[in-house]
């Protein structure tokens, strides 16, 4: 099939080579008892189907336009506070002018929606998210001005277009094909959590597009460690392989997790998952290359290097990300060393003692978020769209705000796309399915990073939690999609019913995914609607 290469892993094939998704077979698993040459390696190792240059690669770009497009129009609208931004828009401004999260007057909301933003009190504020995402968003509001909307929403549309092509690169890198590349990319532009994240100022965006570049910067790593694995190698190195040198993709994927853990903590889980993958990665590259001792060697040679290039850069950097509060003398907790000498770990330097004990509250807090919501949801309910959560709401008259019938609704609503949720649970099935049957590591790799934003929600039954939780894993889920539609794509050798059919099934889901889009896009950007347009749009009455 044209859109979909073998596995990287692979051996090479005694028949002409396919352009399925292939199998790894099990030579691929069996170390070679004698040193193979260069060129064998690297048939082994890389992938066969270069990323030639190709009209098609317009594809994608599009894709990145319509997605640039739809998060970039009129993203000032509504110019209200709506949801969570409460708490950002505010302490990203008070960031940008002290450093530090501060204080605000009770009327400081209706201040920024009126365009004339209040000046903070002199008290600090208790914020309970590291700081960098409400710098990325008080970069905005340097750029466009703190009292307009569009501004303090820049920085999030930036980032969930710089997602889209983020999820096209991956693609790219794992399936080989522009027209795979392109569905991702299409599927991304116009999921509506995503949509909905992209034009508030929320969090959760910056955490899930730092994610998906860890990925990608080490699926850029492991296809240079493959390279040089293949050039390294010879016969005194059959045994235990060689050392493959710096790797700086590697170096750059810790830089990306440990800004990802500076907008939220929860970023850890990704970082545990990615930092196993690329050792799996390694060892697996090793054993197919025909080294002996496949196992030691890749945890030694590999591993602890992998550890020494990731974490200890996460950790600077999210250090790094606290710079403001260490230079203040007024942040929260600051002080708290200075004051109680004799407490806590008393190995760690003074600002670094505060740091530690305003870690273990706001971990505290965290621990202990159980009040009740509105919209709160658990994680069972996710895929299915159960319960989406509701930012922004209004009620107009005719008159009111371009109301043109007797009631209208006005809303922001974060209800994914249902071609692309409900497909997904289908998409997940065969995707195990493919991994056990041909053990498949692009679609391992997938499921184990979906797995990891969804199954450590399980373990706080008690804790609130809500649907746009789920968005850091959404880019792995649109990947599986995009991969497996690749697989009913038509190859030259394929037949013409069979190809026709492929075609039809995934252009009959395409066109499906976009009317949907179509349809809820008024609710993902705050379009005025008649009433009874709004109410046919609640499919069930859980959205409401």
């Amino acid at each position: 099939m044209i859109s979909v290469s073998p596995s990287h892993s692979a051996p090479p094939p005694a028949r002409p080579p396919t352009t399925s998704m292939a199998v790894l077979d099990s030579a691929a698993w069996t170390p070679r008892r004698s040193a193979p040459t260069e060129a064998e390696l690297r048939e082994r190792l890389l992938p066969r189907t270069p990323l030639s240059l190709s009209r098609l690669w317009l594809l994608p770009l599009l894709s990145i336009l319509l997605g640039a497009f739809l998060r970039f129009w009129h993203l000032g609208q509504p110019q209200d506070i709506a949801f969570d931004e409460t708490y950002y828009v505010k302490d990203s401004w008070a960031i940008m002018l002290s450093g530090y999260e501060r204080e605000w007057p009770d009327d400081a909301d209706a201040g920024f929606a009126a365009g004339t933003p209040p000046e903070p009190l002199d008290a600090p504020s208790y914020a309970v998210h590291p700081p960098l995402g409400k710098i990325l968003i008080g970069l905005g509001m340097r750029l466009f001005g703190a009292g307009d909307a569009f501004g303090w929403r820049f920085s999030s549309a930036v980032a969930g277009t710089l997602m889209i092509v983020l999820v096209v690169i991956a693609a790219a890198l794992l399936f080989r094909s522009p027209i795979v590349s392109a569905i991702a990319g299409l599927a991304l532009s116009v999921d509506g959590l995503h949509i909905a994240h992209s034009r508030l100022a929320l969090l959760d965006i910056f955490l899930a597009l730092f994610v998906l570049l860890a990925f990608v910067l080490l699926l850029l790593d492991r296809q240079d460690a493959r390279k040089r694995l293949a050039r390294r190698m010879s016969a005194r190195s059959v045994r235990w392989g060689p050392g493959l040198g710096v790797r700086w993709w590697r170096i750059a994927a810790g830089v990306s997790c440990g800004l990802a853990v500076a907008v939220k903590w929860n970023a850890l889980y990704f970082v545990a998952a990615l930092g196993l993958l690329t050792v799996i990665w390694d060892l697996t590259a090793r054993r197919a290359a025909g080294v002996r001792l496949w196992l030691p060697s890749g945890l030694l040679r590999d591993g602890i290097p992998a550890f020494l290039s990731m974490i200890p850069v996460a950790l600077a950097v999210y250090l790094a990300t606290w710079t403001g509060w260490f230079r203040s003398t007024g942040g929260y907790r600051r002080q708290w060393a200075a004051e109680h000498p004799d407490d806590g770990p008393q190995w760690l330097p003074a600002p670094l003692r505060s740091l530690w004990e305003y870690h273990v509250s706001a971990y505290d807090f965290h621990q202990g978020l159980s009040s009740e919501h509105t919209y709160m949801s658990q994680p069972w309910d996710w895929m299915f769209l159960g319960r989406p959560t509701s930012y922004f709401y209004e009620s107009l008259g005719q008159g009111q705000s371009g109301c043109e019938a007797a009631k209208c609704s006005q809303q922001i609503f974060n209800q994914g796309n249902p071609g692309i949720w409900w497909a997904g649970l289908i998409a997940l099935v065969v995707a195990v399915v493919i991994v056990a049957v041909r053990r498949d590591w692009r679609m391992a790799s997938l499921l184990s990073l979906i797995a990891v934003g969804w199954l450590p929600w399980l373990m706080y039954p008690e804790r609130t939690k809500f649907f746009f939780y789920a968005l850091p894993y959404l880019p792995f889920l649109v990947l599986v999609l995009a991969g497996l539609a690749g697989l009913l794509l038509p190859g030259p050798h394929t037949r013409p019913w069979p190809a026709r059919i492929g075609w039809i099934v995934v252009g009959l889901w395409l066109c499906a995914v976009l009317a949907l889009a179509v349809f809820f896009w008024p609710l993902w950007s705050a379009q005025v609607l008649p009433y009874d347009h709004w109410r046919a749009r609640m499919w069930f009455d859980n959205w409401i």
